[in-house]
């Protein structure tokens, strides 16, 4: 192998898709090559894929056309959940040299040191049946914040999603790797870490076991423990899985933040039978009003799928209902896209996908209401807010000096303030004051928090 062979990495997806890129980019760098940007000139461009929507596929093909129109000579590696549900459908797409599935991914160096470009593409994919290992990973190279995978797989069986047969069966990190991971992180200069998984709650099974030998409040509880100068988010967790337990502990963290993103998908429950979820809208309240009794300011995103085989109008007026009635800050409204070798991709009861389209726009209106709602709730209060990045306006207002410094509040609100310092990587005490034309939050700074430690003590504490 030549030590000066470059590539790029694209990543499409979750928040555990840039995790896995992150490791998978590191492992290569380990072993000589040269990453570079994606927009520049490389040996080899790595695709790592997501099969969530019929979006997703499209949008895979189409990087793999601009990647050839730029360098027709390209090598292209494929690999993710697009690549381990279907392979060979991959492996057709001109210009595709190969295809790593699930396990294979991880090894890609050892297929880039032997494979070459030929005319057909070559196919590594394992049977997801069979059991997988953990593959540790987080993203690196934003010092602002990591996303670190501690939960992969899934053992549920909801009847329009192929992530059960795209990544396996549930399996976890173990508590105490977890915790090395962090001080990893946390030893780079990042200052807020977001747990990531599959389904994040069924946290604690070790691979080819089905029993749990930790849990995710264990996980939890460790973490709190953590002696160096982060914050931790949760991604997103299902509402059977998120235990009073759990919310109770965080409404008196230190570490955790006051945001959840948990998972609605209908807000009526026959849709919810037919989707095959582990609990009905009763729960969902009942999570969403112990959340908010004992964190009135906590944000809360959720899920939602407009369309769903036999969702009739009357069923989205149920959901629609649901969420405008219930206490959360925004949503993520998705149209239902049928995917092969899923139970609803069988269903007769189809919805025409111009109504499905318009329910989206409604959610995706009825989202922003909430979330100016939210922000109005939070305004008069101080925040703490972790300035991720500077951005010059194009129009300079008065007072703003070359800019705006933007960042998140604990919970979850988009700030910014006119400063033409670089604030990056900095945790500030904030006002907010006034929601601005863009949509967020205008705010001045109250204090800095100085509680950063030094890479070396952390290191000490990690040891």
């Amino acid at each position: 192998m030549e030590a000066t062979r470059t590539f790029a990495i694209y990543t499409l997806g979750c928040k555990l898709n840039y995790s896995e890129s992150s490791a998978i980019a590191q492992s290569l760098m380990e072993q000589g090559f040269n990453k570079v940007s994606f927009k520049e000139k490389a040996d080899v461009y790595i695709i790592n894929t997501c099969s969530v929507t019929n979006e997703a596929d499209k949008e895979c093909r189409m990087v793999v056309r601009n990647t050839l129109n730029t360098s027709p000579e390209a090598f292209i590696a494929v690999i993710g959940c697009y690549a381990q549900l279907k392979p060979q459908e991959i492996a057709k797409i001109e210009g595709v040299n190969i295809v790593l599935g699930a396990s294979e991914k991880f090894n890609i160096a050892n297929y880039l040191n032997t494979v070459n470009k030929n005319q057909f593409a070559e196919v590594h994919s394992c049977e997801i049946e069979q059991p997988l290992e953990f593959h540790s990973s987080y993203s690196s190279g934003d010092r602002t914040r990591s996303f670190l995978k501690v939960q992969d797989g899934c053992d549920y069986n909801c009847s329009y999603c192929t992530i059960p047969l795209a990544r396996g069966k549930s399996r976890s990190n173990t508590i105490e790797n977890v915790i090395k991971n962090v001080y990893e992180i946390a030893s780079k200069g990042v200052r807020e870490i977001v747990l990531t998984g599959v389904n994040l709650g069924d946290f604690g099974i070790q691979p080819g076991s089905d029993k749990h030998t930790e849990t995710f409040f264990e996980l939890v509880q460790e973490l709190e423990k953590v002696k160096a100068s982060v914050r931790f988010r949760i991604s997103s967790i299902e509402p059977n899985l998120l235990t009073d337990d759990i919310i109770k502990f965080i409404s008196n963290s230190e570490k955790f933040v006051p945001h959840f993103h948990i998972p609605l998908q209908s807000g009526s429950d026959s849709i919810l039978k037919k989707m095959r979820r582990r609990y009905l809208t009763e729960l969902y309240t009942e999570r969403v009003s112990l959340i908010k009794s004992l964190m009135p300011h906590c944000c809360i995103g959720a899920d939602v799928i407009t369309g769903f085989p036999g969702e009739t109008e009357e069923n989205f007026l149920e959901t629609y209902s649901f969420l405008n009635e219930l206490d959360v800050s925004y949503l993520h409204a998705f149209t239902y896209s049928e995917r092969s070798n899923t139970p609803a991709a069988e269903d007769k009861e189809i919805v025409p996908v111009d109504v499905r389209k318009k329910r989206t726009r409604m959610l995706r209106i009825l989202s922003e209401k909430k979330l100016h709602q939210f922000y109005t709730q939070n305004l008069g209060q101080e925040r703490e807010v972790l300035f991720e990045g500077h951005k010059i306006p194009d129009t300079p207002q008065k007072g703003s000096g070359d800019g705006w410094q933007y960042g998140h509040t604990d919970n979850y609100v988009r700030v910014r303030i006119p400063s033409d310092e670089i604030l990056k990587n900095s945790m500030y005490r904030v006002r907010l004051n006034t929601i601005n034309a863009e949509g967020t939050v205008d705010g001045e700074i109250v204090n800095q928090f100085d509680n950063s430690l030094s890479n070396h003590q952390i290191y000490q504490l990690s040891n």
